[in-house]
C-alpha cells in the first residue's frame, strides 16, 4: 500500500504524511510541484526526526506518478468528499495507492479521472472537510487494517 499526496498545499500536512509513512513502513508519492519549498522549516518540524526514516517518491508532475513503475501495482484510490464509497464499505488491496488532493482545492478533474476507486470518509452531514493529514492517517490505518498490511515487527 502507497500513501500519494497530490500537489500539496501545507508543509506541516507533508511532514505529518512523512511521519505516517515512517511509522507504518508505506512509501509516500508526493506529487509536485508543491506550494512551498520541500527543504521548509515546519515541514521538517512536523516530521520530526522520522523524515530519514520514511520511504519518499517525489514526481515532477502528475504524467511522472503515472508512469512510475513502483506505483503500477494496484488501484488508484482517491479520497474525497464527493465519493460514494464510505471507506468503511470500501475494500482495499495490498498494492493500492491511497491518493489525497490539495489542500485548498482538491483534484482537477483530469485526475479524478485516473481513480479507479473513489471513497469517502464519512462525517457529519454538516461538517465540511478533514485534515489533510488526518484524513491520510484514517485511510492508510483502514487499509493497513483490512489487507493485514502492518510493518515487519509491529507490536
Amino acid at each position: 500500500m502507497r500513501l500519494a499526496l497530490f500537489q500539496p498545499d501545507i508543509p506541516q500536512n507533508l511532514g505529518a504524511a512523512m511521519r505516517l509513512s515512517a511509522c507504518f513502513g508505506v512509501f509516500l508519492d508526493v506529487i509536485e510541484p508543491c506550494a512551498f519549498p520541500v527543504s521548509d522549516k515546519s515541514l521538517k518540524r512536523a516530521a520530526l526526526d522520522y523524515g530519514p526514516k520514511a520511504r519518499i517518491a517525489r514526481h515532477d508532475g502528475w504524467e511522472a506518478f503515472l508512469a512510475d513503475p513502483a506505483r503500477r501495482e494496484g488501484r488508484l484510490v482517491l479520497f474525497t468528499t464527493k465519493a460514494a464509497i464510505r471507506l468503511d464499505l470500501a475494500r482495499l488491496k495490498p498494492g493500492d495507492t491511497l491518493l489525497f488532493g490539495q489542500e485548498s482545492a482538491g483534484v482537477p478533474d483530469h485526475v479524478h479521472a485516473k481513480a479507479q476507486v473513489c471513497v469517502r470518509i464519512p462525517m457529519a452531514p454538516d461538517a465540511r472537510s478533514l485534515n489533510l493529514s488526518v484524513s491520510a492517517g484514517i485511510a492508510l490505518f483502514e487499509g493497513l487494517r483490512q489487507t493485514g498490511g502492518w510493518p515487519e515487527g509491529a507490536l
